[in-house]
C-alpha cells in the first residue's frame, strides 16, 4: 500500500512539473486573431460647429430727428412698405409757428436790406462827386453789407425751420417689412439727446444669414464659399443650406476664451426663417465624395510586443549561420523594424536586402510609424493569416475616418485589434515608444 501511494505522488509530481514547463510554451503559441476592417469607397468630411442667430440681411433703425407729440401712425408690425412711403405723423403746430416765425424774420432782413441798398447808392454817388465825407460813404456801405449777412442768416434759420417740418412726416428709408413699431399714437418723442427708434424696418425676408462664433482652434479652417448646413429649434426635422459669406477679423474675448465672427448667408425662399431664431450650424471645411475611406482605428493600431517578438525569432532561426540581424534587440526586448516572414508576416514594399541582412530597428517599438513626408503606417492582413505592415498616404481625417490616398485599394483588411498571445491588443497603444520612420 505504501509503494502505491509512493507511485502515486511521483505521477502527480511529474504531471506538475510538466505542466509547469509546457504552460508557457503553449501561451507562446496561442494562436493569434485579427480584427480588421475594409477598405471601402465612400464620403468623408471634415466639420467645424456653430451656433448663431439669425438676422435680415439689411435692417433699419427709423428714428425722428425732431421732438413732438405722435399725432398719426400709419403702419403696424409685419406691414410690407415702399421707399418713400409714410409710417408716422409728429404734430406740426410747433413747427409752422416757428417756421412762421423765421419766415418774418426773413422778410425783415430783406426790408432792412433794401433800405440800406437804397441808401448805399444815394451817398455812393454823392462820395464819387466828392460831396460827402469818406466816414459817411464808409458807414453806408458797412450797413449795406451788414443787412445782406443778416437777410442770410435769416434765410439759413427758415430753411432749418423748414426741414424740421419735413422730419415731422416719418417716411421709410427702404422697401421692406416692418419687424418692430416702438410707439403709439399720442405718444411724445424726445430727440434732444438721441435718436429714439420708431420703427424697425428689414428689406427682404427671403435672403437671411446666421452670425455664429467660432473657436479659435477652428477659425484657420473657415474659408469663404464653405457649404454649410444648419437647424433650427422651431423646424428640428429639416436642414437649412447655406454658405459662409464673411469671415471677420476682429476677435470677441469672453471668459478668456477667444471666438471670431463668420457670417453665413441663408436663402429662405419660403420665408420659414425668422429674425431672431437661434441656428446650430456645420460648416463642412473639408468632403469628398466617392473615394478610398478607412476607419482611423486602423491608424492607431499596434502589433502586440511579445507577437512581434515571437516573429523575429522565426526569422532569427531561418537566417544563415553566423549572420545576425542588425540592431537585434536582447533577450527578452520586444523590437524589431522589419515585416515578417515565418508565420505569414510579409514585407511590404521597399528597398532591397541583401542576403542574411536586416534593417536596423527603430528604437522604442513600433508605435506610430510617422514618416517625414506625412505617410503613415497601417497593418494589412495577408493570404497566410499574417500580417504586414503597409505605408499609406492619407487625406481628410475626420477622427473617425480617413481618407486614403495612395497605399492600399478597395477591399483590402486593415487590422484594428488583435486577440492571443501574451497580451490582448486593441487600436489604443499607439503611443508605446516613440514614432519613427519605418526602416523599410
Amino acid at each position: 500500500m505504501k509503494k502505491k501511494v509512493f507511485i502515486i505522488a511521483g505521477v502527480v509530481v511529474v504531471a506538475a512539473v510538466v505542466l509547469l514547463i509546457f504552460k508557457p510554451f503553449a501561451k507562446e503559441k496561442a494562436e493569434v486573431t485579427f480584427e480588421t476592417v475594409k477598405v471601402e469607397k465612400g464620403n468623408i468630411t471634415n466639420t467645424v460647429t456653430a451656433t448663431g442667430t439669425i438676422e435680415a440681411v439689411t435692417s433699419v433703425d427709423v428714428g425722428t430727428q425732431v421732438s413732438g407729440i405722435i399725432d398719426k401712425i400709419y403702419v403696424d408690425f409685419n406691414d410690407k412698405v415702399k421707399k418713400g412711403q409714410i409710417l408716422a405723423q409728429i404734430d406740426k403746430i410747433s413747427l409752422l409757428a416757428q417756421l412762421e416765425q423765421t419766415k418774418a424774420n426773413v422778410d425783415q432782413a430783406q426790408a432792412q436790406l433794401d433800405y440800406q441798398e437804397a441808401t448805399f447808392n444815394r451817398l455812393k454817388a454823392l462820395y464819387e462827386k466828392k460831396l460827402i465825407a469818406q466816414s459817411d460813404y464808409d458807414q453806408a456801405l458797412y450797413n449795406y453789407q451788414n443787412a445782406k449777412a443778416s437777410l442770410k442768416n435769416a434765410k439759413s434759420a427758415y430753411d432749418r425751420n423748414l426741414t424740421n417740418l419735413n422730419y415731422s412726416t416719418i417716411t421709410s428709408p427702404i422697401d421692406g417689412v416692418v419687424l418692430n413699431r416702438a410707439v403709439e399714437e399720442g405718444q411724445t418723442v424726445a430727440a434732444s439727446f438721441n435718436t429714439p427708434t420708431l420703427f424697425t424696418i428689414v428689406n427682404d425676408l427671403t435672403q437671411m444669414e446666421v452670425e455664429t462664433s467660432v473657436d479659435e482652434a477652428d477659425i484657420g479652417k473657415v474659408k469663404e464659399g464653405q457649404r454649410v448646413e444648419f437647424t433650427v429649434d422651431a423646424y428640428s426635422d429639416l436642414k437649412f443650406d447655406g454658405k459662409v459669406s464673411e469671415v471677420r477679423l476682429q476677435p470677441t474675448t469672453t471668459n478668456n476664451v477667444v471666438t471670431y465672427s463668420v457670417i453665413l448667408s441663408a436663402p429662405n425662399p419660403d420665408e420659414k426663417l425668422m429674425p431672431g431664431m437661434t441656428a446650430s450650424a456645420t460648416i463642412y471645411v473639408d468632403e469628398k465624395q466617392n473615394t478610398l475611406i478607412l476607419s482611423g482605428k486602423a491608424m492607431r493600431f499596434t502589433p502586440d510586443a511579445s507577437y512581434m517578438a515571437q516573429q523575429f525569432a522565426e526569422i532569427s532561426k531561418n537566417m544563415p549561420a553566423g549572420s545576425a540581424p542588425v540592431g537585434a534587440p536582447p533577450s527578452g526586448a520586444a523590437r524589431q523594424s522589419t515585416a515578417m516572414a515565418g508565420n505569414g508576416v510579409q514585407p511590404s514594399a521597399g528597398p532591397t536586402m541583401a542576403a542574411g541582412a536586416m534593417p536596423q530597428m527603430p528604437q522604442g517599438g513600433f508605435g506610430g510609424f510617422n514618416s517625414p513626408d506625412g505617410s503613415k503606417m497601417v497593418w494589412v492582413k495577408d493570404d497566410k493569416g499574417g500580417i504586414r505592415p503597409n505605408r499609406v498616404t492619407i487625406g481628410i481625417d475626420n477622427g473617425t475616418n480617413v481618407e486614403i490616398l495612395s497605399g492600399l485599394k478597395e477591399g483590402d483588411e486593415v487590422v484594428i485589434s488583435m486577440e492571443g498571445g501574451s497580451t490582448d491588443t486593441k487600436a489604443t497603444n499607439q503611443n508605446q515608444g516613440p514614432r519613427g520612420p519605418f526602416p523599410f
